[in-house]
């Protein structure tokens, strides 16, 4: 057998020598110069297809109108799954591929170049069979009931010196012109593609389902909302309704604008000696820096402590003692150097009026500038206060204004104002709880029994307190028998040191009282022990006359006398 005779499976024995191409060939074999290199080409477009039933004939598939010459059947029609390269195993051996053009690419064939296209080698090792191109595809689990002739006339392009028939138009399938890289969705289902109308209508659909979804979404959460601000009354942060700003002013007569007067002439003394301190109000008297207060407040400096005045705008000045009585409870501090002081108006006592409405102010427990109110509840309320001594030299007696206005320790020697911020008493002495009645020893606190001295005797007793140092007591000048128990005040029997019970030339003897009687009235008023006939004497001036009714041996007897006066301590 020669090297020019036919050969099974070599078609290039046949169609004669392939004619050199115009340069030189590819040193690397690149096609498609050479015979297949390490860059070979992609293989052709698969379109996948339904896999025949084993036994059933495949029926060649007229290209598609549009299909480039010389384009095979690969190019269009999908071929079994076990020819499709990458997409399934290869080719049995002694078989190849040959390439396809690009889709929609006319073929060129070897008039291109002035030659016949190259046909591919054969295979070392592909058996021949009869009929049948290098180019064709081997389909293993095809019918060999599918005639050669089908075969040509699918293939036209594999016969260079046929002349091409034409053949009936293949029905179409939904495979035929698939492009994996076109814009439309793959159908696997082999479906029709969904029309630009009903696109449409299923965008209304889901536009109109989103929507109703949206309101009741919306509405669920509007409900919630509006629940939870009617519970907790809105999200946003708290603004309460207030008042604008008022003028500060008051009426003269109103509470504030008498504390608004009286303030500015009230101090508060903090006093402290080898013993004791303590802490009490008073008030200033004139521009000299005189101040009074009560006694029982700067007793704890007994003469060597210390006392310190603060004023109401928080100035603060030393004081010294300038008198002091025990008897009266009052004394009087002065101040130096200090300017712009303040005087606090001094009212009539005896114009008081049970009902009255009364201000208090001082510095319970040491707080300072502390304001109540209240009214009158009383007048000439004899009490007594002090008496730690035992002797009874501290003792003070006191013809009292009653007050239901709070006053506590601290209170003590600050001003009692009427509705004109004028001074009418000094506070000094409460009823507590327990049996206190001294402002420093009842610690209770107020129950609405409060006492104040009348700012009539107050005045005379800071005047002589200025003025000499010391205050006069006025006197009757008889001893009294304390241990009575009977209604009124008698006269003892003796004195207290053994002397006689009534001072001899004394202003009792000269309007003839006796040991022994009982006084029961001071000008027409009722007492009814020796405390009270000492109060109803000290409420008066050195030199008044009094009116008293006596009981002597079971009879009623009125005399007549003048006050005489007694130096105090």
């Amino acid at each position: 057998m020669s090297r020019g005779a036919d050969m099974p499976g070599e078609r290039s024995a046949s169609l004669g020598e392939r004619p050199r191409p115009l340069h030189d060939p590819d040193p690397y074999s690149t096609p498609p110069y050479g015979g297949p290199g390490p860059w070979a080409p992609a293989p052709p477009v698969q379109h996948p297809a339904t896999t025949p039933t084993h036994g059933t004939a495949v029926h060649a598939v007229t290209p598609p109108q549009g299909t480039p010459a010389g384009a095979g059947p690969e190019d269009s029609v999908p071929r079994p799954a076990a020819t499709q390269g990458i997409l399934g195993p290869a080719l049995p051996s002694g078989y190849h591929q040959a390439a396809a053009p690009l889709h929609g690419t006319p073929d060129h064939g070897p008039a291109d170049h002035g030659a016949p296209a190259p046909a591919p080698a054969p295979h070392p090792s592909a058996p021949h069979i009869p009929g049948q191109h290098a180019s064709d595809s081997y389909a293993p689990g095809a019918s060999a009931t599918v005639p050669q002739a089908a075969d040509a006339q699918a293939h036209p392009q594999t016969h260079p010196h046929t002349q091409p028939q034409t053949h009936p138009q293949a029905p179409h399938t939904p495979w035929q012109n698939y492009d994996p890289w076109a814009a439309a969705p793959l159908q696997q289902n082999g479906a029709a593609v969904e029309s630009t109308t009903g696109r449409r209508r299923r965008t209304r659909r889901g536009l109109v389902l989103g929507a109703a979804l949206l309101a009741l979404v919306s509405g669920g959460v509007g409900g919630a909302v509006g629940a939870y601000l009617e519970r907790n009354g809105g999200i946003d942060d708290v603004v309460l309704p207030q008042a604008g700003t008022e003028a500060k002013g008051r009426a003269a007569d109103s509470v504030a604008g008498i504390a608004a007067s009286a303030l500015p002439s009230v101090v508060t003394l903090h006093v402290s000696g080898s013993e004791s301190q303590g802490t009490g109000t008073g008030f200033v008297l004139d521009q000299r820096g005189h101040i009074l207060t009560n006694n029982h407040v700067v007793d704890p400096a007994d003469g060597s402590g210390e006392i310190t005045v603060t004023f109401s705008g928080g100035q603060t000045a030393k004081a010294k003692v300038v008198g002091h009585d025990s008897g009266y409870d009052l004394a009087v501090v002065k101040v130096t150097g200090v300017s712009g002081l303040k005087p606090l108006a001094l009212g009539n006592s005896d114009n008081v009026q049970v009902g009255d409405p009364v201000v208090a102010i001082g510095a319970p427990f040491d707080l300072e500038n502390t304001v109540t109110a209240g009214i009158i509840s009383a007048k000439e309320r004899p009490i007594t206060a002090g008496g730690e001594e035992g002797d009874g030299s501290d003792i003070s007696y006191v013809d009292a204004l009653q007050t239901d206005a709070p006053i506590n320790p601290g209170n003590s020697g600050g001003p009692l104002v009427d509705s004109k911020a004028r001074v009418i008493g000094i506070n000094s002495a409460i009823r507590s709880a327990d049996s206190g009645s001294d402002l420093e020893g009842g610690q209770s606190g107020s129950i609405g029994l409060g006492f104040a001295i009348p700012i009539n005797q107050g005045k005379r007793v800071a005047e002589e307190l200025i003025n000499t140092g010391k205050a006069t007591h006025p006197v009757i000048g008889v001893t009294l028998d304390m241990d009575y128990s009977g209604d009124g005040a008698r006269v003892g029997t003796k004195g207290n040191d053994g002397s006689a019970p009534v001072n001899q030339d004394g202003p009792g003897d000269r309007a003839g009282i006796k040991p022994g009687d009982v006084i029961t009235e001071v000008d027409g008023q009722r007492v009814h022990s020796g405390e009270e006939l000492i109060v109803k004497t000290r409420s008066h001036r050195p030199g008044d006359r009094l009116e008293l009714t006596l009981e002597r041996d079971g009879k009623e007897k009125k005399v007549t006398l003048v006050l005489g006066s007694a130096d105090g301590d």
